[in-house]
């Protein structure tokens, strides 16, 4: 995914990257690998409240570690938000677990 995509509303990159969280059943694998792998991030880092691990998967379907983001952009239009959404949970809720979260 590249800077326009992300970032310049308007451009055909961005109209042509649209969000996806349909996987195929093959998929499986990999998606629990990344789920253990993001795991192992947030302890090894002491990670609180919230973060975001970024991956890239290679042509062999290796998956790699691009970032940690200790603090990934909570906006309404973000990923963070938009993987958060598929647990059901509206934005104030999920702004309030996290508030919960960091100072309990």
């Amino acid at each position: 995914v590249g800077y326009r995509s992300k970032w310049e509303e308007g451009t055909f990159e961005f109209a042509n990257t649209p969000r996806s969280f349909q996987f195929p059943a093959q998929d499986d694998p990999l998606l629990s690998q990344l789920t253990e792998l993001a795991r192992r991030c947030w302890k090894i880092f002491d990670l609180r409240g919230y973060a975001r691990v970024d991956f890239r998967v290679d042509k062999a379907g290796r998956p790699w570690i691009l970032e940690v983001n200790a603090n990934p952009c909570l906006s309404p239009d973000a990923g963070f938000f938009a993987a958060t959404l598929r647990t059901g949970l509206t934005f104030p809720e999920v702004l309030c677990r996290i508030i919960k979260k960091v100072t309990s």
